[in-house]
């Protein structure tokens, strides 16, 4: 069996990296170490870059056909073995990235002024997706109780009472938008949670739009369940978003999945993606197959390692920088951190990351009201990089 060395240190700077060669601009300093958009400081599986690679010696990149029956089988597989979720191919639709697919999704099932729930704190273009839309944003918050995020049942069903409505031109609620592992909070979704909240958003007559791209990025005892896997009422008005790029680590490739089972839905979708959003090009269809097929070697390795991660930085808050709490996730391979016992509103805690710590996280305002007084840290990097972040973060709050 092949092994992997995560800990491996690969210099990601002057590569045209958002991660890396953005610091200076959005950190305010060179010096900063990022650990804020979501993907990984490790070399991907082998057999994706051979794919990759075997794909460029042909040496003709033309047109290739959308969606090619191979790259079908390898979704439609994938989700029956990891899943057991029988996913017909017709069900499909490849999409270059989740964000640009979300967009799509909510103008075929909104017309401006309509509402579109979501809950926060979460993954902050949801908020641009529904808005850029002409469309309102319905917050059911999370609630946090006892270090862990739940969801608020009784207000998620008054966001369907007329009351709420936010202004004269909002309509009725068309659709919500469900994160599931939860980004930034980091949970797993229950079965019972999810049949909640599916019997309360699709028995109003609303959509479940269900990005589950963190799906394969789970911590020990985990179990990841596909929203429309639960019952084909819940099939029959959702679409589920998946991709390869945060689990194998390819967001520059650009390939994303959905997965339509109404047929009518699809039409809508495919009718207003028309002219504004391609399929995937051929090098991200090539290295999404290899990824479903052949990638499990490397990601069952990986999920070990960010284990370790994960349990080096708690253990690290807990002995070291108590002040800050760490929301322990259950997936994603992004950790929430209460910074709130420092004292600092959102833009003190800004600044104190950015120019004290010289630590580039993401700061929890952006990802929504509830976020302010919170930090987002990516912890999937080698673990040398993980503790030099913490040894600033360390140094700079034991100076307060």
């Amino acid at each position: 069996m092949e092994s992997y060395d995560f800990d491996k240190v690969i210099p990601r700077k002057n590569t045209d990296c958002a991660k890396w060669d953005a610091a200076s601009f959005l950190f305010g300093s060179e010096e900063v170490i990022p650990m804020w958009v979501a993907d990984m400081d490790f070399p991907i599986a082998r057999p994706i870059t051979e794919a990759l690679r075997k794909r460029t010696e042909h040496e003709i990149y033309g047109y290739s056909l959308p969606e090619p029956a191979s790259t079908l089988a390898a979704v439609t597989e994938r989700m029956k073995k990891n899943y057991n979720w029988e996913v017909k191919p017709e069900w499909i639709v490849f999409t270059p990235g989740v964000v640009p697919a979300l967009y799509s999704i909510i103008r075929s099932l909104t017309a401006p002024g309509d509402s579109v729930i979501h809950q926060d704190p979460v993954y902050y273009p949801f908020w641009s997706a529904i808005e850029d839309n002409g469309c309102q944003v319905l917050n059911n918050p999370l609630q946090l109780k006892g270090g862990k995020y739940r969801i608020d049942f009784d207000h998620l069903k008054t966001l369907f009472r007329p009351r709420v409505r936010m202004t004269p031109l909002a309509q009725r609620v068309r659709a919500m938008i469900l994160c599931n592992p939860h980004n930034p909070v980091g949970r797993v979704w229950t079965k019972e949670e999810l049949v909640r909240m599916g019997e309360i958003i699709i028995g109003n007559g609303a959509i479940m739009i269900s990005d589950e791209i963190h799906c394969e990025l789970l911590f020990k005892g985990q179990e990841h369940i596909p929203f429309a896997k639960l019952s084909e009422e819940f099939a029959q008005n959702s679409i589920t978003c998946i991709a390869p790029s945060k689990t194998f680590n390819l967001a520059g490739l650009e390939a994303s999945v959905l997965i339509i089972p109404n047929r009518s839905l699809r039409s809508r979708f495919s009718a207003i993606r028309k002219g504004f959003l391609p399929s995937v090009n051929i090098f991200g269809l090539v290295a999404m197959e290899a990824a479903f097929r052949n990638g499990d070697v490397w990601l069952d390795q990986l999920l070990v390692y960010l284990q370790g991660n994960l349990d080096f930085l708690v253990d690290y808050f807990q002995q070291k920088i108590p002040r800050i709490k760490v929301i322990k996730p259950e997936g994603t391979y992004l950790v929430w951190l209460d910074c709130r016992d420092l004292g600092m509103n959102a833009a003190e805690l800004e600044t104190f990351m950015n120019s004290e710590a010289k630590v580039g996280l993401d700061h929890g305002i952006a990802f929504g009201p509830g976020g302010e007084g919170f930090e987002r840290i990516n912890i999937a990097c080698p673990r040398s990089i993980l503790e030099q972040a913490l040894q600033r973060i360390e140094k700079a709050v034991s100076r307060l």
